[in-house]
């Protein structure tokens, strides 16, 4: 990988795993935005729980080089749970959040799809050896 492709790689990577962590002091600590959020979509307390250690878990994924395809798949599964909640059930503005939350969210799938199409040939190698195990 050329440096210039790496430390882009890295970038998406750090930036990604940041908001990530940023946000679960929210779900870790009850804070009301966050129960709002889960209990408007019927999932309080179980889903914050559980997503804030998937979001937790992508995050340490990420930012370990030989462990960031995974991060980033991982990432953009759980990131796209929360912008299609935005969309169909919590809409782009939260509590008057300007839409920061539905940003931020974008920043990460974003982020994980840049990670992704640079490591795209061992993502297929990855789906090829899981395919092969069937």
């Amino acid at each position: 990988m050329k440096k210039s492709v790496f430390i882009i790689d890295r970038l998406a990577a750090i930036i990604a795993a940041i908001i990530l962590l940023q946000t679960l002091y929210f779900k870790f600590t009850a804070h009301p935005d966050s129960v709002y959020i889960f209990s408007k979509m019927g999932v309080e307390p179980w889903g914050r729980i559980l997503l804030g250690c998937l979001e937790l878990t992508t995050a340490i994924l990420l930012l370990y080089p030989k462990t960031a395809l995974y991060g980033s798949v991982l990432g953009a599964g759980v990131i796209s749970g929360a912008i299609v909640s935005h969309i169909f059930i919590l809409g782009i503005v939260v509590q008057n959040d300007h839409g920061k939350l539905f940003g931020l969210a974008l920043s990460v799938f974003i982020c994980c799809l840049i990670i992704l199409f640079i490591r795209r040939l061992d993502l297929l190698s990855l789906i090829k050896r899981a395919a092969s195990l069937k």
